[in-house]
């Protein structure tokens, strides 16, 4: 069986500061949504794989959020992460979007370089970046796209 991860789903809380979120401070390509959906949602591009906002009316709290200072609070637990080319400017992007880092920079031991930090519903993303030239130990995946 032949398959690839095409999109996540994030339920958010707030569906115009998510969308905000996804457009500025990470810059991804909002895209067209079906249009027989009866629940608000955006959907968001980045490269091939998408990710799905949708709207809940009765979420409450933080999504997962563990006890600050412990290992999950900085993706050790469910997290989703970026490849970018530039971590300097892509921290660069967040920090003009008063978005604070949770974790890192910090060195992976495989030639990664990762940092972590929240959206706004509390789910943690990671950015990282190969760091030695030849990115050994990276797996076979098509480029990163701008």
């Amino acid at each position: 069986m032949s398959m690839r991860l095409q999109h996540t789903g994030l339920v958010v809380a707030d569906l115009d500061r998510s969308r905000r979120f996804y457009a500025e401070a990470l810059g991804l390509e909002e895209v067209p949504r079906p249009s027989n959906f009866t629940f608000a949602g955006a959907w968001f591009r980045f490269g091939e794989d998408e990710i799905h906002l949708l709207a809940e009316a009765d979420t409450t709290g933080l999504a997962g959020v563990p006890d600050p200072g412990s290992s999950a609070a900085f993706g050790l637990s469910g997290h989703l992460a970026f490849e970018v080319q530039d971590l300097d400017a892509a921290c660069a992007r967040l920090e003009e979007n008063g978005v604070p880092l949770i974790g890192g920079p910090m060195p992976r031991g495989d030639g990664v370089t990762q940092v972590f930090f929240r959206d706004p519903d509390g789910y943690v993303l990671e950015f990282f970046q190969w760091t030695n030239e030849d990115q050994s130990g990276a797996p076979e995946r098509a480029p990163v796209r701008e």
